[in-house]
């Protein structure tokens, strides 16, 4: 029996109804439940063929978990490691490489100065910054976040030079991108599966969070919907998720990446509603299960992206 194994935290709605959408298909030899965890030892492998991962950012003890449960041969979905490596700077360096749209993006010295270093830590930091070239080239209004960061945490707008020494004061230690700001006529956020499933969802980040999801919205164009998978599939590809959502903000009809690693999406159907609550819990389910066919016991079953394997092959994948 290959089991499929669901790890989550606060959220109510989507695990369930995974669980339940994946034993409802009765595929023979194939049973999907909650992870449950009495012990982990050393290099020991768990009783899971696929883990679907939607709390490890938030709990340490489950991302070693996981890690390990990896190298002994899980799928986890998520990849632990690269989760752990990757971030929101580089993945915008990232989509430039790869012809993915992006706003410019600086990344900023914190305000405050690490634990254990002093001034001679930064001996190789230029003084003054050249904060004029950045602002000349991002203009303001702008957006300030952490550049590894998620879930809208320690996001500011800000509006002028002395608006942003204000806030970034604020942000102490914390490593803070300055970007661009997207005055945009759309905005979708897509739910993107096995790094070619895309589901693109019309989307209003200036509403309250439980308004966000637009339901019935204005038509649009289909070459716009077009760039936007096409884009959705590049990064996801090159990032190797098999579990994210990326957004979009549409401006004079380019499609600019303004998030894209969101490796434990919002998936609660109270926040995206029915029709896309319905999408994800299907298409989790056909992954996984897949995945769970595709299993090779004490073999790697994570999924790399073309960015890490590239490095190994020395070839460079070329995206259409």
């Amino acid at each position: 029996m290959k089991k499929i194994g669901i790890l989550f935290g606060k959220e109510n709605t989507f695990p369930q109804a995974f669980i339940d959408r994946v034993n409802e298909k009765k595929v023979k030899g194939i049973v999907a439940e909650a992870v449950s965890i009495d012990m982990v030892e050393q290099a020991k492998p768990t009783d899971y063929a696929v883990i679907i991962d939607r709390i490890s950012q938030d709990v340490p003890f489950y991302r070693a978990y996981l890690k390990n449960a990896a190298i002994s041969g899980t799928a986890v979905i998520n990849n632990p490691f690269w989760w752990s490596a990757d971030e929101k700077f580089f993945n915008n360096a990232l989509a430039e490489k790869v012809g993915v749209p992006v706003p410019k993006t600086f990344i900023l010295p914190t305000s405050h100065r690490p634990p254990d270093t002093d001034e001679n830590s930064f001996r190789n930091m230029k003084f003054p910054f050249a904060w004029e070239h950045m602002f000349d080239t991002i203009g303001f209004p702008a957006y300030m976040k952490p550049h590894d960061g998620g879930g809208w945490k320690s996001v500011y707008r800000v509006e002028n030079p002395e608006d942003l020494w204000k806030k970034h004061a604020e942000t102490e230690n914390l490593v803070m991108m300055l970007q661009e700001e997207i005055n945009f006529t759309e905005y979708f956020r897509c739910y993107v599966l096995d790094t070619d499933n895309v589901h693109i969802m019309q989307y209003e980040p200036r509403n309250p969070h439980h308004l966000r999801y637009v339901i019935d919205g204005p038509p649009v164009k289909q070459e716009i919907l077009d760039l936007v998978k096409n884009y959705c599939i590049r990064l996801n590809k090159a990032l190797g998720y098999d579990f994210n959502t990326v957004e979009f903000a549409i401006r004079d009809g380019i499609p600019y990446a303004i998030d894209f690693c969101n490796p434990a999406p919002d998936a609660d159907i109270h926040s995206v509603g029915q029709e896309n609550f319905d999408w994800i819990v299907e298409n989790a389910a056909n992954m996984a299960i897949n995945k769970a066919k595709q299993y090779k016991k004490d073999k790697m079953n994570l999924t790399w992206g073309t960015f890490v394997k590239d490095q190994i092959t020395g070839k460079k994948t070329v995206f259409k």
